[in-house]
Protein backbone atom coordinates (compact mmCIF):
# COMPACT_ATOMS: atom_id res chain seq x y z
CA UNK A 1 0.00 0.00 0.00
CA UNK A 2 2.48 2.94 1.44
CA UNK A 3 5.61 2.09 -0.39
CA UNK A 4 4.82 2.35 -3.63
CA UNK A 5 2.78 5.25 -3.29
CA UNK A 6 5.22 6.88 -1.41
CA UNK A 7 7.08 6.96 -4.16
CA UNK A 8 4.70 9.39 -5.69
CA UNK A 9 3.99 11.42 -2.93
CA UNK A 10 8.09 12.30 -1.95
CA UNK A 11 8.13 13.41 -5.60
CA UNK A 12 5.47 15.49 -5.47
CA UNK A 13 6.42 16.94 -1.93
CA UNK A 14 9.49 18.32 -4.02
CA UNK A 15 7.98 20.80 -6.36
CA UNK A 16 5.41 22.48 -4.91
CA UNK A 17 -8.02 10.27 23.46
CA UNK A 18 -9.59 10.48 25.29
CA UNK A 19 -6.83 8.66 26.92
CA UNK A 20 -6.32 7.29 30.62
CA UNK A 21 -2.93 8.63 32.01
CA UNK A 22 -0.94 7.39 34.79
CA UNK A 23 2.31 8.53 36.12
CA UNK A 24 4.09 5.36 37.48
CA UNK A 25 8.40 5.97 38.36
CA UNK A 26 10.35 6.24 35.56
CA UNK A 27 13.05 3.87 35.42
CA UNK A 28 16.75 5.17 35.03
CA UNK A 29 17.14 4.57 31.52
CA UNK A 30 14.06 5.95 30.44
CA UNK A 31 13.83 9.14 27.82
CA UNK A 32 13.74 11.60 30.03
CA UNK A 33 10.89 13.25 27.45
CA UNK A 34 8.08 10.55 28.49
CA UNK A 35 6.16 11.84 30.94
CA UNK A 36 3.63 9.73 31.76
CA UNK A 37 2.32 6.04 30.57
CA UNK A 38 -1.02 5.63 28.78
CA UNK A 39 -3.22 2.96 29.98
CA UNK A 40 -5.04 3.94 27.20
CA UNK A 41 -3.42 3.62 23.82
CA UNK A 42 -3.83 2.00 20.31
CA UNK A 43 -0.98 0.52 18.89
CA UNK A 44 -1.08 -0.90 15.84
CA UNK A 45 0.69 -2.03 12.93
CA UNK A 46 -0.13 -2.85 9.01
CA UNK A 47 0.23 -6.57 8.05
CA UNK A 48 0.59 -6.11 4.21
CA UNK A 49 -0.15 -9.30 1.92
CA UNK A 50 0.04 -7.59 -1.56
CA UNK A 51 3.06 -8.51 -3.52
CA UNK A 52 4.32 -9.97 -0.01
CA UNK A 53 5.88 -7.69 1.43
CA UNK A 54 5.12 -9.02 5.37
CA UNK A 55 2.92 -12.09 5.32
CA UNK A 56 3.12 -14.42 3.58
CA UNK A 57 6.95 -13.69 2.42
CA UNK A 58 6.64 -15.95 -0.58
CA UNK A 59 4.24 -17.91 -2.38
CA UNK A 60 6.40 -21.31 -1.93
CA UNK A 61 5.38 -21.81 1.72
CA UNK A 62 3.03 -24.47 2.82
CA UNK A 63 -0.37 -23.99 4.68
CA UNK A 64 1.46 -24.99 7.83
CA UNK A 65 4.60 -22.83 6.91
CA UNK A 66 2.58 -19.62 6.36
CA UNK A 67 0.56 -20.09 9.62
CA UNK A 68 3.85 -20.15 11.28
CA UNK A 69 5.21 -17.77 9.91
CA UNK A 70 2.36 -15.77 11.26
CA UNK A 71 2.34 -17.04 14.56
CA UNK A 72 6.05 -15.76 14.97
CA UNK A 73 5.15 -12.13 13.34
CA UNK A 74 2.31 -12.11 15.62
CA UNK A 75 4.44 -13.26 18.66
CA UNK A 76 7.20 -10.39 17.94
CA UNK A 77 4.46 -7.56 18.37
CA UNK A 78 3.13 -8.87 20.94
CA UNK A 79 6.68 -8.67 22.74
CA UNK A 80 7.05 -5.20 20.98
CA UNK A 81 3.37 -4.44 22.51
CA UNK A 82 1.37 -3.84 19.85
CA UNK A 83 -2.27 -4.36 20.31
CA UNK A 84 -3.99 -4.39 17.28
CA UNK A 85 -2.79 -5.48 13.72
CA UNK A 86 -4.53 -4.27 10.65
CA UNK A 87 -4.03 -7.58 8.36
CA UNK A 88 -4.68 -6.70 4.23
CA UNK A 89 -7.62 -9.00 3.52
CA UNK A 90 -8.35 -8.09 0.15
CA UNK A 91 -5.38 -6.80 -1.72
CA UNK A 92 -6.35 -6.64 -5.24
CA UNK A 93 -10.48 -7.21 -5.50
CA UNK A 94 -9.27 -10.82 -4.08
CA UNK A 95 -9.27 -12.30 -0.38
CA UNK A 96 -7.23 -13.79 2.14
CA UNK A 97 -10.56 -15.58 3.45
CA UNK A 98 -12.77 -18.23 2.31
CA UNK A 99 -15.96 -17.00 3.18
CA UNK A 100 -15.71 -14.73 -0.04
CA UNK A 101 -17.26 -14.03 -3.52
CA UNK A 102 -13.63 -12.94 -4.57
CA UNK A 103 -11.02 -15.62 -5.47
CA UNK A 104 -8.36 -16.42 -3.34
CA UNK A 105 -5.27 -13.84 -3.50
CA UNK A 106 -2.52 -14.64 -5.91
CA UNK A 107 -0.27 -13.77 -2.93
CA UNK A 108 -1.08 -16.98 -0.93
CA UNK A 109 -0.08 -19.94 -3.38
CA UNK A 110 0.94 -18.06 -6.27
CA UNK A 111 -2.13 -18.61 -8.21
CA UNK A 112 -5.44 -16.45 -7.99
CA UNK A 113 -8.08 -18.38 -7.24
CA UNK A 114 -6.25 -21.04 -5.91
CA UNK A 115 -7.12 -22.09 -2.04
CA UNK A 116 -4.06 -22.95 1.28
CA UNK A 117 -6.18 -25.18 2.23
CA UNK A 118 -7.37 -23.49 5.74
CA UNK A 119 -8.86 -19.64 6.38
CA UNK A 120 -6.19 -17.42 6.50
CA UNK A 121 -8.10 -14.80 8.53
CA UNK A 122 -10.23 -16.95 10.65
CA UNK A 123 -7.13 -18.26 11.83
CA UNK A 124 -5.05 -14.52 12.64
CA UNK A 125 -8.41 -13.39 13.84
CA UNK A 126 -8.23 -16.58 16.61
CA UNK A 127 -4.08 -16.29 17.53
CA UNK A 128 -4.46 -12.36 17.51
CA UNK A 129 -7.19 -12.63 20.21
CA UNK A 130 -5.14 -15.02 22.00
CA UNK A 131 -2.13 -12.30 22.10
CA UNK A 132 -4.47 -9.85 23.43
CA UNK A 133 -4.95 -7.83 20.21
CA UNK A 134 -7.27 -6.32 18.30
CA UNK A 135 -7.87 -7.30 14.55
CA UNK A 136 -8.66 -4.53 11.69
CA UNK A 137 -9.63 -6.17 8.40
CA UNK A 138 -7.67 -3.72 6.09
CA UNK A 139 -9.55 -3.62 2.73
CA UNK A 140 -8.75 -2.08 -0.41
CA UNK A 141 -11.95 -0.58 -2.02
CA UNK A 142 -11.18 0.07 -5.47
CA UNK A 143 -7.74 -1.50 -6.73
CA UNK A 144 -8.90 -4.43 -8.72
CA UNK A 145 -5.56 -5.52 -9.94
CA UNK A 146 -1.76 -4.77 -8.55
CA UNK A 147 -0.47 -4.93 -12.40
CA UNK A 148 -1.61 -5.51 -16.03
CA UNK A 149 -1.14 -9.61 -16.38
CA UNK A 150 -4.60 -9.44 -16.69
CA UNK A 151 -4.05 -12.48 -18.60
CA UNK A 152 -3.56 -14.94 -15.34
CA UNK A 153 -6.61 -13.60 -13.41
CA UNK A 154 -9.33 -16.06 -12.66
CA UNK A 155 -12.27 -16.77 -14.57
CA UNK A 156 -14.34 -15.60 -11.53
CA UNK A 157 -12.27 -12.37 -11.30
CA UNK A 158 -15.14 -9.43 -11.42
CA UNK A 159 -13.04 -7.78 -13.93
CA UNK A 160 -13.51 -10.73 -16.11
CA UNK A 161 -17.31 -10.85 -14.92
CA UNK A 162 -18.23 -7.05 -14.93
CA UNK A 163 -15.96 -5.80 -17.01
CA UNK A 164 -17.88 -2.39 -17.82
CA UNK A 165 -17.18 -1.49 -13.60
CA UNK A 166 -13.46 -0.38 -14.56
CA UNK A 167 -10.79 1.95 -16.02
CA UNK A 168 -7.77 1.11 -16.39
CA UNK A 169 -5.41 3.57 -14.99
CA UNK A 170 -1.65 3.29 -14.60
CA UNK A 171 -1.52 -0.14 -15.87
CA UNK A 172 -3.88 -1.40 -13.39
CA UNK A 173 -7.58 -1.97 -13.46
CA UNK A 174 -9.76 0.27 -10.80
CA UNK A 175 -12.96 -0.05 -9.71
CA UNK A 176 -14.95 3.28 -11.52
CA UNK A 177 -16.55 4.50 -8.23
CA UNK A 178 -18.94 6.78 -9.85
CA UNK A 179 -21.33 2.99 -10.86
CA UNK A 180 -24.13 2.60 -8.21
CA UNK A 181 -23.62 -0.90 -8.72
CA UNK A 182 -19.85 -0.66 -8.11
CA UNK A 183 -20.84 0.79 -4.66
CA UNK A 184 -23.33 -1.84 -3.61
CA UNK A 185 -20.74 -4.36 -5.07
CA UNK A 186 -17.69 -3.24 -2.36
CA UNK A 187 -20.06 -2.63 0.47
CA UNK A 188 -21.31 -6.30 0.04
CA UNK A 189 -17.99 -7.80 -0.03
CA UNK A 190 -17.25 -5.68 3.11
CA UNK A 191 -20.19 -7.37 4.80
CA UNK A 192 -19.40 -10.80 3.93
CA UNK A 193 -16.46 -10.29 6.09
CA UNK A 194 -18.35 -8.51 9.03
CA UNK A 195 -21.29 -11.15 8.99
CA UNK A 196 -18.47 -14.21 8.99
CA UNK A 197 -15.52 -13.18 11.06
CA UNK A 198 -15.34 -11.80 14.92
CA UNK A 199 -13.10 -9.18 13.46
CA UNK A 200 -12.65 -5.72 15.51
CA UNK A 201 -12.65 -3.26 12.78
CA UNK A 202 -13.26 -2.73 9.13
CA UNK A 203 -10.22 -0.78 7.88
CA UNK A 204 -9.70 1.14 4.46
CA UNK A 205 -6.35 2.33 3.38
CA UNK A 206 -5.33 5.29 0.76
CA UNK A 207 -6.13 3.75 -2.42
CA UNK A 208 -9.79 6.23 -3.83
CA UNK A 209 -9.32 7.45 -7.04
CA UNK A 210 -5.96 6.63 -8.12
CA UNK A 211 -3.23 8.62 -7.55
CA UNK A 212 -2.10 11.35 -10.32
CA UNK A 213 0.17 9.78 -13.05
CA UNK A 214 1.45 12.42 -15.76
CA UNK A 215 -0.19 11.82 -19.13
CA UNK A 216 -2.61 9.62 -18.11
CA UNK A 217 -6.31 10.51 -17.54
CA UNK A 218 -9.10 8.49 -15.73
CA UNK A 219 -11.68 7.82 -18.05
CA UNK A 220 -14.91 8.29 -16.16
CA UNK A 221 -16.59 11.28 -18.53
CA UNK A 222 -19.75 8.39 -19.52
CA UNK A 223 -20.10 7.64 -15.87
CA UNK A 224 -19.86 11.35 -15.29
CA UNK A 225 -22.39 12.43 -18.27
CA UNK A 226 -25.03 9.51 -17.03
CA UNK A 227 -24.33 10.77 -13.30
CA UNK A 228 -22.78 13.67 -12.78
CA UNK A 229 -26.23 15.66 -12.47
CA UNK A 230 -26.31 18.58 -10.12
CA UNK A 231 -22.70 18.69 -10.32
CA UNK A 232 -20.81 21.35 -13.47
CA UNK A 233 -17.19 19.82 -11.37
CA UNK A 234 -16.38 16.52 -12.34
CA UNK A 235 -13.80 17.03 -9.57
CA UNK A 236 -16.62 17.84 -6.94
CA UNK A 237 -18.85 14.54 -8.54
CA UNK A 238 -15.98 12.30 -8.06
CA UNK A 239 -15.62 13.45 -4.19
CA UNK A 240 -19.18 13.06 -4.06
CA UNK A 241 -19.35 9.15 -5.39
CA UNK A 242 -16.59 8.54 -2.61
CA UNK A 243 -18.32 9.95 0.05
CA UNK A 244 -21.24 8.06 -1.04
CA UNK A 245 -19.62 4.81 -0.51
CA UNK A 246 -17.69 5.72 3.22
CA UNK A 247 -21.33 6.78 4.61
CA UNK A 248 -22.35 3.76 2.62
CA UNK A 249 -20.13 1.56 4.17
CA UNK A 250 -20.35 3.22 7.58
CA UNK A 251 -24.23 2.75 7.70
CA UNK A 252 -24.24 -0.78 6.89
CA UNK A 253 -21.25 -2.26 9.08
CA UNK A 254 -22.94 -0.68 12.18
CA UNK A 255 -26.57 -1.86 11.21
CA UNK A 256 -25.00 -5.48 10.81
CA UNK A 257 -22.21 -5.39 14.03
CA UNK A 258 -22.31 -1.76 15.82
CA UNK A 259 -19.12 -3.40 17.89
CA UNK A 260 -17.16 -3.10 14.89
CA UNK A 261 -14.98 -0.11 14.37
CA UNK A 262 -14.61 1.42 10.99
CA UNK A 263 -11.67 3.48 10.09
CA UNK A 264 -9.55 4.94 7.26
CA UNK A 265 -5.84 5.35 6.86
CA UNK A 266 -5.47 8.37 3.87
CA UNK A 267 -3.10 10.20 2.56
CA UNK A 268 -1.15 12.39 5.45
CA UNK A 269 -2.26 15.82 3.88
CA UNK A 270 -5.79 16.63 3.29
CA UNK A 271 -5.46 19.68 1.42
CA UNK A 272 -2.34 22.50 1.57
CA UNK A 273 -3.28 26.12 2.67
CA UNK A 274 -2.20 27.15 -0.65
CA UNK A 275 -4.99 25.39 -1.94
CA UNK A 276 -7.62 25.32 0.31
CA UNK A 277 -7.69 28.04 3.56
CA UNK A 278 -8.79 24.99 5.75
CA UNK A 279 -5.93 22.88 5.24
CA UNK A 280 -2.18 22.60 6.39
CA UNK A 281 0.94 24.68 6.54
CA UNK A 282 2.40 21.88 3.90
CA UNK A 283 3.65 22.03 0.52
CA UNK A 284 2.37 18.30 -1.27
CA UNK A 285 0.27 16.01 -2.72
CA UNK A 286 -2.96 16.17 -1.37
CA UNK A 287 -5.77 13.81 -0.84
CA UNK A 288 -8.41 16.19 -1.21
CA UNK A 289 -7.73 17.35 -4.66
CA UNK A 290 -5.52 14.24 -6.03
CA UNK A 291 -7.68 10.95 -4.29
CA UNK A 292 -10.50 13.13 -4.34
CA UNK A 293 -10.97 11.79 -0.82
CA UNK A 294 -12.53 14.29 1.66
CA UNK A 295 -11.47 12.66 4.36
CA UNK A 296 -11.84 15.38 7.19
CA UNK A 297 -16.24 15.21 5.69
CA UNK A 298 -15.86 11.84 6.39
CA UNK A 299 -14.67 13.08 10.41
CA UNK A 300 -17.76 15.62 10.33
CA UNK A 301 -20.26 13.63 9.21
CA UNK A 302 -18.97 10.85 11.96
CA UNK A 303 -19.29 8.34 9.48
CA UNK A 304 -16.04 6.78 10.65
CA UNK A 305 -14.87 5.84 14.24
CA UNK A 306 -11.36 6.59 13.91
CA UNK A 307 -8.80 8.31 11.53
CA UNK A 308 -5.30 6.76 10.78
CA UNK A 309 -3.34 9.44 8.27
CA UNK A 310 0.25 8.25 7.18
CA UNK A 311 1.95 11.25 8.40
CA UNK A 312 5.39 9.70 6.25
CA UNK A 313 8.00 12.47 6.96
CA UNK A 314 10.37 13.56 9.84
CA UNK A 315 9.56 16.51 12.56
CA UNK A 316 10.25 20.12 10.76
CA UNK A 317 10.33 18.85 6.81
CA UNK A 318 10.51 21.86 4.78
CA UNK A 319 7.28 20.28 2.37
CA UNK A 320 4.93 18.58 5.22
CA UNK A 321 6.44 18.42 8.81
CA UNK A 322 5.00 15.74 11.19
CA UNK A 323 4.86 18.18 13.96
CA UNK A 324 2.64 20.20 12.03
CA UNK A 325 0.57 17.80 10.10
CA UNK A 326 -0.10 16.43 13.74
CA UNK A 327 -1.41 19.28 15.17
CA UNK A 328 -3.41 19.89 12.39
CA UNK A 329 -5.36 16.36 12.40
CA UNK A 330 -5.51 16.93 15.76
CA UNK A 331 -7.66 20.33 15.09
CA UNK A 332 -10.00 18.49 12.74
CA UNK A 333 -10.98 14.97 14.56
CA UNK A 334 -14.42 16.23 15.02
CA UNK A 335 -14.65 14.10 18.05
CA UNK A 336 -13.87 10.56 16.68
CA UNK A 337 -10.25 9.22 17.25
CA UNK A 338 -6.69 10.05 16.03
CA UNK A 339 -4.43 7.14 14.96
CA UNK A 340 -1.21 8.53 13.43
CA UNK A 341 0.37 6.55 10.46
CA UNK A 342 4.39 6.16 11.74
CA UNK A 343 7.10 5.30 8.71
CA UNK A 344 9.05 3.24 10.61
CA UNK A 345 9.61 1.80 6.96
CA UNK A 346 11.55 4.65 6.28
CA UNK A 347 14.36 3.90 8.50
CA UNK A 348 15.28 1.23 6.12
CA UNK A 349 15.66 4.33 3.15
CA UNK A 350 19.35 5.36 2.37
CA UNK A 351 18.70 9.07 1.21
CA UNK A 352 15.87 9.68 3.92
CA UNK A 353 18.79 11.07 6.59
CA UNK A 354 16.23 11.76 8.94
CA UNK A 355 15.03 8.57 9.74
CA UNK A 356 18.49 7.30 10.44
CA UNK A 357 18.49 9.12 13.55
CA UNK A 358 17.18 6.73 16.29
CA UNK A 359 15.68 9.20 17.69
CA UNK A 360 13.48 10.30 15.24
CA UNK A 361 10.27 7.85 16.08
CA UNK A 362 10.37 8.29 19.37
CA UNK A 363 10.11 11.82 19.16
CA UNK A 364 7.26 11.23 17.49
CA UNK A 365 5.83 9.09 19.88
CA UNK A 366 6.39 11.71 22.28
CA UNK A 367 4.75 14.64 19.89
CA UNK A 368 2.27 11.95 19.94
CA UNK A 369 1.47 11.27 23.52
CA UNK A 370 1.85 15.17 24.47
CA UNK A 371 -1.41 15.64 22.43
CA UNK A 372 -4.28 14.64 24.50
CA UNK A 373 -6.49 14.65 20.97
CA UNK A 374 -4.40 11.85 19.54
CA UNK A 375 -4.74 8.12 20.61
CA UNK A 376 -2.13 6.41 19.27
CA UNK A 377 -0.12 4.88 16.73
CA UNK A 378 -0.10 2.64 13.47
CA UNK A 379 3.37 1.30 11.66
CA UNK A 380 4.13 0.36 7.99
CA UNK A 381 4.85 -2.14 8.16
CA UNK A 382 5.14 -5.15 10.48
CA UNK A 383 8.16 -6.69 8.87
CA UNK A 384 9.93 -2.84 9.50
CA UNK A 385 8.84 -3.39 13.29
CA UNK A 386 10.47 -7.48 13.72
CA UNK A 387 13.17 -6.54 11.86
CA UNK A 388 14.11 -4.07 14.50
CA UNK A 389 15.92 -1.48 12.25
CA UNK A 390 17.85 1.10 14.54
CA UNK A 391 16.16 -0.63 17.51
CA UNK A 392 12.83 0.63 17.34
CA UNK A 393 10.87 -2.54 18.62
CA UNK A 394 13.60 -2.55 21.25
CA UNK A 395 12.46 1.06 22.36
CA UNK A 396 9.10 0.09 22.15
CA UNK A 397 9.24 -2.68 24.10
CA UNK A 398 11.23 -1.44 27.01
CA UNK A 399 10.12 2.01 27.39
CA UNK A 400 7.39 3.63 25.49
CA UNK A 401 5.09 -0.08 24.86
CA UNK A 402 6.63 -1.78 28.43
CA UNK A 403 3.22 -1.52 30.28
CA UNK A 404 0.01 -3.29 28.34
CA UNK A 405 -2.93 -1.06 27.15
CA UNK A 406 -6.17 -1.25 26.47
CA UNK A 407 -7.40 0.16 22.94
CA UNK A 408 -9.11 3.50 23.32
CA UNK A 409 -12.96 3.61 24.02
CA UNK A 410 -15.38 4.90 21.67
CA UNK A 411 -17.90 5.96 23.78
CA UNK A 412 -19.93 7.27 20.81
CA UNK A 413 -20.17 3.36 19.91
CA UNK A 414 -20.70 1.74 23.83
CA UNK A 415 -20.47 3.75 26.73
CA UNK A 416 -22.06 1.11 29.10
CA UNK A 417 -19.69 -0.63 30.79
CA UNK A 418 -19.57 -4.38 31.86
CA UNK A 419 -19.97 -4.94 35.91
CA UNK A 420 -17.27 -5.75 38.34
CA UNK A 421 -16.37 -10.07 38.37
CA UNK A 422 -17.75 -11.46 41.31
CA UNK A 423 -16.22 -13.82 44.07
CA UNK A 424 -12.83 -13.23 43.03
CA UNK A 425 -9.91 -15.57 44.74
CA UNK A 426 -6.52 -15.63 44.85
CA UNK A 427 -4.59 -18.47 46.55
CA UNK A 428 -1.42 -20.44 46.02
CA UNK A 429 -1.39 -22.73 43.13
CA UNK A 430 -1.80 -26.35 43.97
CA UNK A 431 1.51 -28.27 42.86
CA UNK A 432 3.21 -25.32 41.25
CA UNK A 433 4.50 -22.50 42.24
CA UNK A 434 2.44 -18.99 42.11
CA UNK A 435 -0.53 -18.16 42.50
CA UNK A 436 -4.25 -19.40 40.74
CA UNK A 437 -6.57 -16.22 40.69
CA UNK A 438 -10.32 -17.36 40.01
CA UNK A 439 -13.65 -15.18 39.77
CA UNK A 440 -17.07 -15.44 38.40
CA UNK A 441 -18.98 -14.21 35.54
CA UNK A 442 -20.54 -10.53 36.44
CA UNK A 443 -24.18 -10.16 36.00
CA UNK A 444 -25.36 -8.27 32.91
CA UNK A 445 -25.08 -4.94 32.28
CA UNK A 446 -28.03 -2.87 31.62
CA UNK A 447 -27.30 -2.66 27.66
CA UNK A 448 -27.28 -7.12 28.09
CA UNK A 449 -23.86 -7.39 26.38
CA UNK A 450 -21.84 -10.06 27.28
CA UNK A 451 -18.58 -9.94 28.87
CA UNK A 452 -15.45 -10.03 26.53
CA UNK A 453 -13.02 -10.74 28.11
CA UNK A 454 -10.93 -9.42 31.66
CA UNK A 455 -8.19 -7.91 33.24
CA UNK A 456 -6.11 -9.00 35.78
CA UNK A 457 -4.07 -6.52 37.89
CA UNK A 458 -1.60 -7.48 40.65
CA UNK A 459 -0.16 -4.93 43.81
CA UNK A 460 2.79 -4.65 46.39
CA UNK A 461 2.69 -3.45 49.18
CA UNK A 462 0.88 -0.14 47.38
CA UNK A 463 -2.22 1.51 47.11
CA UNK A 464 -4.42 -0.45 44.65
CA UNK A 465 -4.57 2.08 41.30
CA UNK A 466 -5.77 0.62 38.30
CA UNK A 467 -5.30 3.40 36.38
CA UNK A 468 -1.76 2.54 36.57
CA UNK A 469 -0.86 0.08 33.94
CA UNK A 470 2.32 -0.91 35.55
CA UNK A 471 -0.06 -3.24 37.74
CA UNK A 472 -1.66 -4.70 34.70
CA UNK A 473 -0.50 -8.47 35.09
CA UNK A 474 -2.68 -9.88 31.69
CA UNK A 475 -5.35 -8.37 29.49
CA UNK A 476 -7.24 -11.57 28.47
CA UNK A 477 -9.87 -11.59 25.71
CA UNK A 478 -11.82 -14.73 26.46
CA UNK A 479 -14.08 -15.45 28.76
CA UNK A 480 -11.88 -17.79 31.22
CA UNK A 481 -13.14 -17.55 34.95
CA UNK A 482 -8.97 -18.03 36.03
CA UNK A 483 -5.69 -17.13 35.80
CA UNK A 484 -1.90 -18.34 36.62
CA UNK A 485 0.14 -16.51 38.03
CA UNK A 486 3.32 -17.73 37.58
CA UNK A 487 5.81 -14.84 38.33
CA UNK A 488 4.73 -14.84 41.74
CA UNK A 489 7.70 -15.10 44.23
CA UNK A 490 7.87 -17.12 47.29
CA UNK A 491 7.47 -15.67 50.75
CA UNK A 492 5.61 -12.35 48.92
CA UNK A 493 2.29 -11.27 49.61
CA UNK A 494 0.53 -9.79 46.57
CA UNK A 495 -3.25 -8.02 46.10
CA UNK A 496 -5.18 -8.98 43.35
CA UNK A 497 -7.91 -6.85 41.39
CA UNK A 498 -10.18 -8.31 38.47
CA UNK A 499 -12.04 -5.98 36.01
CA UNK A 500 -14.54 -6.90 33.50
CA UNK A 501 -14.46 -5.80 29.36
CA UNK A 502 -16.90 -5.72 27.23
CA UNK A 503 -16.17 -6.30 23.16
CA UNK A 504 -15.67 -2.35 22.58
CA UNK A 505 -13.00 -2.47 25.38
CA UNK A 506 -15.67 -0.81 28.18
CA UNK A 507 -13.85 -1.53 31.64
CA UNK A 508 -16.20 -2.58 34.35
CA UNK A 509 -15.24 -1.05 38.31
CA UNK A 510 -12.64 -3.18 39.71
CA UNK A 511 -13.16 -6.21 42.23
CA UNK A 512 -12.45 -6.20 46.14
CA UNK A 513 -8.82 -6.64 46.62
CA UNK A 514 -7.83 -9.94 47.78
CA UNK A 515 -4.35 -10.99 49.59
CA UNK A 516 -2.66 -14.11 49.29
CA UNK A 517 1.14 -14.72 50.96
CA UNK A 518 2.48 -17.44 48.91
CA UNK A 519 4.63 -19.63 50.68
Amino acid sequence: MHILRHIFFSAVALFIVVSVNAQPAEPANAPAAIKTEPKREFRGVWIATVVNIDWPTSTKLTAEKQKQQLLEILNSHQETGINAVMLQVRPAADAFYAKSREPWSKYLMGKQGQGPGYDPLEFAITEAHKRGMELHAWFNPYRATFDGNFAALSPQHITKIKPDWFFTYGGIKTFNPGLPEVRDYIVQVILDVVDNYDIDGVHMDDYFYPYPIAGQKINDADTYAKYGQGYDNIKDWRRHNVDLLIHMIADSVHAHDPNIKFGISPFGIWANKAQNDEGSETSGGSSYYENYADSREWLKQGWIDYINPQLYWPIGNRAAAFDKLLSWWSNNTYGRHLYIGQAAYRINERKTLAFKNPSQLPEQINLIRNNPRVQGSVYFSSSSLTNNPLGIADSLRENYYRYPALPPVMLWRDSIAPNAPQNVTARPSVNKSGVTVRWLTPELAKDEEPVYGYVIYRFDNEKINIDDPKNILKIEYNTNLSYEDNTAQKGKTYFYVVTALDRLKNESERSPTIAVTVP
